[in-house]
């Protein structure tokens, strides 16, 4: 007997858009679940010079509803970033960074409260 297939999430809707040597693929899916999430695929034509031939070099990225509105505010602040050279005000810090920090302050807190006595 054979293994049971994988289900593969059903695809509610795709567009492609082709930008030069790069193809952009934006697929929504829909799980068991009904859960909706966002492919977007790049694939780009690379030439493999041990082979001579050309061949497709895919990457992937999963983009679920929970994450949309903060990857929508990043991608948008990156494009201002990009058009203006400005920083966005709204810009978030990265969770490590932002908690690097807090540790950093935190340290200065009780350096600050220490009594020395000399």
């Amino acid at each position: 007997m054979y293994p049971k297939k994988k289900e593969q999430p059903e695809e509610l809707y795709s567009q492609s858009i082709s930008a030069g040597k790069r193809k952009y693929f934006f697929d929504v899916k829909q799980t068991k679940g009904g859960d909706k999430f966002i492919t977007i695929a790049e694939s780009r034509k690379v030439f493999d010079n041990e082979t001579g031939q050309f061949y497709f070099d895919k990457n992937k990225m999963f983009l679920y509803k929970e994450d949309f509105e903060k990857f929508q505010r990043g991608l948008s602040n990156a494009f201002h970033f990009i058009e203006t050279g400005e920083i966005p005000a709204d810009s978030e810090m990265p969770a490590q960074e932002e908690e690097r920090k807090d540790e950093f302050d935190s340290v200065i807190s009780d350096i600050d409260n220490l009594n020395f006595n000399i």
